[in-house]
C-alpha cells in the first residue's frame, strides 16, 4: 500500500511538472500583469495624496467664501484649516456633538476642539457658547485646547470670561489672518508645544 501511494505520489508531481510547463508563461504573465497594477495603484495612491497634501498646504480661503457656506460647510472648511497646519483632525459635528464640530490632535501641542459659529454677517457669539465649550472639552473629549470660531464677533463679556477660563476665540479678524492670509491657529493663538494647559482643571 505504501508503495502504491508512493508511486501515486510521484505521477502526480510528474503530471504537475508537466502541466506547468506548458502553463508557465501563461503564470509568469499573469503574475507580472498583476505585479504592474498593484504598483500603478499604489503610485496612483501616492500622487493622489500628495496633490490633497499640496492642496491643503496652499489653502486660503477668503472671507466673502466663508460668509457665503452653510454651518456644515463651515465646520470642514476649519478641518481642512487645521490640517494645513499640521493638526490631523476630523469634523465631528452634529445633533450629539457636546459643543465640538472639529476635533485635532497635533503631535506636539495635543488636542483641540474647535466649537464653529456660522452667524449672519455681523452677529455675536455670546458668553452661553464659552460656557458649554468649558464644560465638555476637557471631561468629554480629553482637548488640551478649546477654540471657539466664528466669521462674526463675540461679545465683551464672551471674549473675557473666555480669557479668563482658557477658553480661547477666534473672531473675524483672526479669522481672516488664519484663513486668508495663511497664518497657522496655533501660532495666531499663542499655543505652545507640549504644554498642557490647565484650563479644564479649573472651575467653569
Amino acid at each position: 500500500m505504501a508503495l502504491a501511494a508512493l508511486v501515486l505520489a510521484v505521477r502526480m508531481a510528474a503530471g504537475a511538472v508537466g502541466v506547468l510547463k506548458d502553463v508557465w508563461p501563461v503564470v509568469l504573465i499573469l503574475v507580472l500583469l498583476a505585479g504592474a497594477a498593484a504598483v500603478w495603484r499604489s503610485r496612483q495612491t501616492a500622487a493622489r495624496r500628495r496633490r490633497e497634501r499640496e492642496r491643503l498646504a496652499a489653502l486660503r480661503i477668503t472671507l466673502e467664501e466663508l460668509d457665503a457656506m452653510g454651518d456644515r460647510r463651515f465646520e470642514y472648511a476649519l478641518r481642512d484649516l487645521l490640517v494645513r497646519d499640521g493638526w490631523p483632525a476630523r469634523r465631528v459635528g452634529g445633533g450629539r456633538d457636546q459643543a465640538a464640530d472639529v476635533i485635532g490632535d497635533h503631535p506636539q501641542c495635543g488636542r483641540i476642539v474647535v466649537q464653529a459659529k456660522h452667524t449672519c454677517v455681523g452677529g455675536k457669539v455670546g458668553s452661553s457658547v464659552m460656557y458649554e465649550v468649558k464644560g465638555t472639552a476637557g471631561p468629554a473629549h480629553k482637548a488640551d485646547h478649546a477654540v471657539v470660531v466664528t466669521h462674526g464677533a463675540f461679545t465683551r463679556n464672551a471674549m473675557a470670561w473666555g480669557d479668563r477660563r482658557g477658553v480661547r476665540w477666534v473672531d473675524r479678524e483672526k479669522l481672516q489672518r488664519w484663513a486668508e492670509n495663511g497664518a497657522a491657529l496655533h501660532e495666531l493663538l499663542g499655543v505652545s508645544a507640549r504644554l498642557r494647559p490647565s484650563w479644564f482643571k479649573r472651575a467653569a
